[in-house]
């Protein structure tokens, strides 16, 4: 396997968890009793989470292995 493909599905991977994570916030909003704890959490993890896509974006853009389109 060929490492851009790998760094793409890591990073599709990374997007799902944290379409789940913002999920799981906005069912602890609407849903739980002690929202505050359990939503906090989520919602943490999500911005930990899509700091570490940022970071990975960069860094797999300055290392050549993903680039734009040229449209």
């Amino acid at each position: 396997m060929d490492i851009s493909v790998a760094f793409k599905f890591v990073i599709i991977l990374l997007l799902i968890i944290i379409l789940i994570s913002l999920t799981r916030g906005l069912h602890f909003l609407m849903k739980d009793d002690d929202q505050s704890v359990k939503m906090a959490k989520s919602l943490t993890i999500r911005i930990v989470l899509s700091v570490l896509l940022f970071i990975l974006i960069f860094v797999g853009w300055s290392m050549g292995w993903i680039s734009p389109n040229h449209i």
